[in-house]
């Protein structure tokens, strides 16, 4: 667990790592390397932190089916970091797979809580049965 919160995950990013590269082919494009060592490696702790939150909500929304779309689109989100970031490891497959899930979000919603939850909370373009007004 010493990398929860320690800010060791920002070693790498500060022995130049993940910094903006030299040579013919960078790793890491010159402003989001900047955003890197500006914001991330001296806030490494808290974002540390927003990691582990931010991909433990993704993964139980994605389990329970529940707000499959917003919790896939999240997740290209931080998969989209990681690559710019400069590791690649499965981060592309699993963005790809992530674009499909976002594609079929209405579909996914038959096989999880989106099931119910859909239909009480709407979707785009169409009001669900929470917000609509009751004639009386």
């Amino acid at each position: 667990m010493g990398w929860r919160g320690s800010g060791r995950g920002g070693k790498g990013l500060r022995a130049g790592r993940h910094g903006p590269g030299h040579g013919r082919a960078p790793q890491v494009t010159g402003w989001y390397a900047s955003f890197l060592e500006n914001v991330v490696v001296p806030n490494a702790a808290l974002f540390s932190y927003l990691v582990i939150l931010g991909e433990t909500l993704i993964g139980i929304a994605l389990v329970v089916g529940a707000f499959t779309g917003i919790a896939t689109f999240f997740g290209v989100f931080m998969n989209a970091s990681f690559i710019f970031a400069g590791t690649a490891g499965a981060n592309p497959l699993m963005a790809l797979v992530a674009i499909l899930l976002v594609l079929a979000w209405r579909v996914a919603g038959w096989w999880g809580l989106d099931r119910w939850i859909l239909p009480a909370i709407g979707v785009p373009g169409a009001a669900g049965t929470l917000f609509k007004r009751r004639v009386s």
